[in-house]
């Protein structure tokens, strides 16, 4: 028999059986390269074996991998060819394992097109021909397992095309660990080195309907929710967001966080939205054992963690999927679905390919399973719903129907909800979808998206035109601020106060309110107000839950500065109670989807700028009444019809002085009457503050005084 072996580092070398240490063989150098090879004698069957080798360092005994197996079993390569290998993440990337009882690592990567396949890394000097790759023609997977190589090891893939064309070194597509940018390099990480905490909630958490709970979330940017401005205002890293971030949002009574985009991406403008390694939190705040630990932590606390998961686009660098194999692997092969107009430095995925569309589900179930996500919100929709976005004619190709719908998409998105829900109960999904679209929250088996939620931003679009008006002129367009219950239960929806709405040149929520100081402020408290009591589920962006007053910018920390205002103080006050109002109140939130849980009692009163509803739960034992005021005019003796006799307690007024208000209200609550009103037995008689929301709840009868 012949041993032949790669030894560059080498000057001599030997074939030793593993077992005993003996050598059996010296092998001759045959190449100055480092290719050494020798005959040998007396073994007929396998054997475990090493090389000892001579080098500046002295004698050393090394393992040669290809001694050692196949890295995927059949079964894993016939779900990949199927494209139905929904833990592929348990397999592809980077594993530290070991093997007959020698540890390493395993690595595959999926390159069907490739001429040749090999890992580079800091382990072996960036050398390419030292640790070829084996393929799988069966898969198109190219699979080593390589002795020695540690948690923390930088490596990539060297491909060369089938034509022999060596391409630029390309990180891991299933890279668990990134290095930080401008670095493209992949880390070999243990991916169990966390020990969770949260077994309690992950418990509660298979049987949580989220359509009947309240959902009040806190988006965020980990890079500028604050910073460091005594060490160059750097951003705090997952450790220090773990102390930090985790108590505030439980004070402030968020049920949620979401994060914009965590995965690995390319540059700081793209905010996330241009994912170069889908698998890797970015290592620009620490390492992924930390950011388990923030979502450990918020757990442990009672909060629930989202991220927003980017599924139509990923980052055009040839470091990363871009013609991975020399070919468009993952981006679409047509070049009218390839490119998303308007967005360069983008490419679309593949979604009609099973093995792509097998990539992106896998990976949003890895984000659930191995760092317990609770939930994912998918930005942008329409871009893959529609064949023609943002396209001129002649710049799209139709379905095979003629139609301008993406069928691969659909299909895709579809797939994509049933798997998660299926897999990990009591998690939701959130479609930002800014179309025509219907039913994106509706079930796939009645002919839906499958999407748990989807964000109503012409709700929001409509109120904040309405608020952007003089209130003078206001009563000309009430229907901007009446039309949302109209259509509130066509889909599960989200209120989203995004940071899409103080960004990109929009201005802070509290800049886009008219007026002087005082009233800015009185009116954004009381659009807070009415998106707590409006159907729907809550989302607000940091820094407006105490009114920060210039534009988001992700460069920077936001004003904590202004919590010295007594103003700005009384907006994160209002907030805070809201939240809990919105969580203790089950007529606010039980029936957020349901149109039987709302009804207005006056949407009619244009002249006055004032709209009135009621909310209640399920069984009609919790009844909240809502009504704002959007002048400045004080309104004595202001009634309205309400359903039941009784004391209707005030529960919050945003006039109150502890959020910055000047003190007018009801002394608490007011007993209704049995007088007729608004097509109601019974009627309650307010005083209204001016540029401010009042929500009472009728008292238990055992409480009625």
């Amino acid at each position: 028999m012949i041993a032949r072996a790669f030894l560059p580092q080498a000057r001599t070398a030997s074939l030793v059986d593993a077992t005993t240490g003996a050598v059996i063989a010296p092998l001759e150098k045959v190449r100055d390269e480092g290719l050494f090879a020798g005959a040998f004698t007396g073994r007929s069957a396998w054997f475990p074996y090493r090389f000892r080798i001579g080098t500046e360092l002295g004698e050393m005994d090394v393992d040669d991998p290809y001694r050692f197996g196949a890295v995927l079993s059949e079964l894993d390569a016939h779900l990949l060819v199927e494209g139905n290998h929904k833990k592929l993440y348990d397999k592809l990337g980077a594993h530290l394992t070991t093997i007959d009882g020698v540890a390493g690592t395993t690595f595959a990567v999926w390159a069907p097109h490739a001429g040749r396949v090999a890992v580079i890394g800091d382990f072996n000097g960036w050398d390419g021909r030292c640790h070829g790759m084996r393929l799988r023609h069966e898969c198109g997977v190219w699979e080593i397992f390589i002795p020695g190589v540690d948690p923390g090891s930088f490596y990539k893939y060297e491909i060369k095309s089938q034509a022999g064309e060596r391409l630029t070194d390309k990180s891991d597509p299933v890279a668990f660990y990134s290095e930080r940018t401008p670095g493209t390099a992949s880390i070999v990480t243990n991916l169990e080195h966390h020990v969770w905490g949260d077994q309690d909630w992950m418990a509660a958490r298979q049987t949580f309907v989220p359509r009947e709970r309240p959902i009040s979330i806190y988006q965020i940017h980990l890079g500028s929710w604050r910073r460091k401005p005594e060490e160059g205002h750097r951003w705090l890293n997952y450790h220090e967001l773990a102390d930090e971030l985790v108590g505030y949002i439980k004070d402030l009574g968020f049920t949620h966080i979401q994060m914009l985009p965590i995965a690995e991406y390319e540059d700081e403008a793209s905010l996330g939205f241009r994912p170069l390694a889908p698998y890797a939190p970015t290592s620009r705040w620490g390492r992924p054992e930390q950011l388990r630990l923030i979502i450990d932590r918020c757990h442990q606390a009672g909060i629930g963690v989202l991220i927003d998961w980017v599924a139509n686009k990923f980052a055009d660098d040839a470091r990363g999927l871009a013609n991975f194999d020399g070919t468009t692997l993952y981006e679409h092969p047509n070049p009218h679905q390839r490119f998303l107009p308007g967005t360069p430095g983008v490419l679309c995925w593949d979604y009609g390919r099973r093995e792509v569309a097998n990539y992106l589900v896998a990976n949003a179930l890895f984000w659930l399973d191995k760092y317990h996500i609770d939930g994912i919100r998918v930005p942008e929709v329409e871009t893959m719903l529609y064949l023609d976005y943002n396209r001129a004619r002649g710049d799209w190709t139709p379905n095979r129907f003629g139609g301008h719908e993406n069928l691969d998409a659909i299909d895709f998105l579809r797939r994509l909800n049933e798997e998660v829900y299926a897999t990990f109960p009591g998690i939701f999904t959130i479609a930002d979808e800014n179309s025509a679209w219907q039913r994106i929250s509706h079930p796939t088996f009645v002919g839906g998206m499958g999407f748990g939620f989807r964000w109503n931003t012409a709700w929001v679009r409509d109120t904040l035109r309405y608020l952007a008006r003089n209130p003078v002129h206001r009563k000309y367009y009430h229907d901007e601020l009446v039309r949302g219950p109209a259509s509130a239960f066509q889909e599960n929806y989200i209120l989203p106060l995004s940071h899409g709405e103080v960004a990109f040149g929009r201005n802070s929520l509290l800049s886009k309110m008219p007026g002087d100081r005082w009233q800015k402020f009185a009116t954004l408290r009381t659009y807070y107000t009415l998106m707590y009591a409006h159907p729907g589920k809550k989302m607000l962006f940091m820094g407006d839950e105490f009114a920060q007053d210039r534009e988001w910018n992700s460069d920077i920390s936001l004003d904590w500065h202004l919590l010295g205002d007594g103003m700005h103080q009384g907006v994160q006050r209002l907030i805070r109670d809201l939240n809990a109002l919105y969580r203790s109140i089950p007529a606010l939130h039980e029936q957020d989807c349901e149109s039987d849980g709302f009804a207005w009692i006056d949407d009619n009163d244009s002249d006055q700028s004032v709209i009135s509803f009621l909310r209640q739960d399920k069984d009609g034992k919790s009844v909240a009444v809502f009504v704002c005021n959007f002048t400045p005019v004080i309104r004595p003796h202001y009634r309205l019809g309400v359903p039941t006799g009784g004391f209707y307690r005030e529960r919050l007024n945003t006039d109150a002085e502890t959020y910055g208000g000047a003190n007018v209200g009801n002394a608490g609550g007011v007993e209704a009457r049995a007088e007729p009103y608004h097509g109601r037995p019974y009627s309650l008689e307010l005083k209204l503050p001016p540029f401010a929301a009042v929500i009472l709840e009728r008292a238990p009868a055992d409480t009625q005084t």
